[in-house]
């Protein structure tokens, strides 16, 4: 792990990697993450900085490759899918985040993005498996009781150097 943090820096800066951040730019070119339709929310969920421009510490990445190993719990999988799904963030999914988060899924272009109807429909559908307390939106525990019955979720939500 240090050294594929090290090597997203400058050479010059290399020998520091401990004590330096490396722009959200050069993580979003790691092969695992080039392809991952929530890799500017997870840089953002990850992220510590505090000019808010997503930058990883040496710390930050290895916490975002914790949670994303194979020996991380589901209850901390689920917690981070969470808040990469909480666009918003503030502590729900409502139909805003649930729309971005389908919108993520298919792809962002014309032809892959579903109708008005076919959105309301699936995030309608959404709600109604999800959201147990029936007030619009899914909350963590709500959220987790629905990865605990989704037996795959653990294995696809990694990422291995």
């Amino acid at each position: 792990a240090y050294k594929r943090f090290s090597e997203l820096l400058p050479k010059e800066e290399r020998e520091n990697a401990c004590s330096a951040r490396v722009p959200k730019s050069q993580i979003l070119t790691l092969p695992e993450l080039r392809a991952n339709p929530f890799r500017h929310r997870i840089c953002q969920v990850f992220s510590t900085s505090d000019d808010g421009n997503d930058s990883m510490s040496f710390e930050d990445f290895l916490d975002m490759l914790s949670v994303f190993s194979d020996s991380a719990t589901l209850d901390i999988k689920s917690h981070y899918a969470f808040r990469i799904f909480d666009f918003d963030e503030d502590g729900t999914l409502d139909r805003k985040d649930l729309e971005k988060l389908v919108n993520c899924l298919t792809g962002q272009g014309e032809e892959s993005r579903l109708s008005n109807a076919e959105m309301e429909q699936l995030i309608q559908n959404i709600l109604e498996e999800s959201d147990i307390d029936k007030d619009g939106t899914i909350n963590l525990s709500e959220f987790q009781h629905i990865i605990s019955r989704s037996p795959d979720f653990a294995s696809s939500f990694k990422i291995v150097l």
